[in-house]
């Protein structure tokens, strides 16, 4: 990730993950450039939900590792939502339930606006390592974005599932592991 981040130095991108992790965050790559698509693992919210808010949790999370005894947390630290008393759960996409919070759109709408600013742009959609689970989120949009600009190239880094449409001849697929194709 930190060869990634030295590449990015001094040049235009964004980026869209289906992450969770903060991976992106934690190798120091600029927040307002940073679009979780699918949620994060540092914010709750209503497990109804009752509300379209999520919360921090870095600071309960500490305290529930730090006062854990065999895998378990006291009571009294289980989070419930402020407004309607339910539990709290992590911010994920995982069914009807996910909330997408002023930040999600904020951040959603500066990925549209740095896509529309780039739309005829020489631009690389670099895909790595997105998976079957959820290609409408990245993979189809990044096929469809090169096959509508002349200027554009695809290339995807995939331990198993490099896959890309022949629109292009310059689309690039790279598969890692047994075989890595250079």
């Amino acid at each position: 990730m930190d060869q990634l981040l030295l590449k990015m130095k001094g040049k235009d991108y964004f980026v869209i993950t289906t992450n969770v992790d903060h991976q992106f965050q934690k190798a120091g790559f600029d927040k307002k450039r940073l679009f979780y698509a699918q949620g994060d693992y540092g914010l709750w919210q209503c497990s109804l939900p009752c509300h379209q808010k999520t919360y921090d949790n870095e600071k309960a999370v500490g305290e529930m590792l730090n006062q854990q005894k065999n895998l378990r947390i006291p009571s009294e630290l289980i989070p419930h939502c402020p407004e309607c008393g339910k539990p709290m759960s992590m911010n994920l996409r995982s069914d009807h339930t996910f909330v997408q919070d002023d930040g999600w759109y904020q951040a959603a709408e500066r990925y549209e606006d740095f896509i529309h600013k780039h739309k005829k742009s020489k631009t690389l959609y670099f895909e790595l390592g997105v998976g079957g689970n959820t290609p409408v989120i990245i993979k189809y949009p990044f096929w469809q974005m090169t096959a509508r600009n002349r200027n554009a190239t695809y290339a995807c880094i995939n331990f198993g599932e490099a896959v890309c449409p022949k629109t292009k001849p310059f689309a690039l697929t790279l598969i890692l592991g047994k075989y890595l194709i250079p």
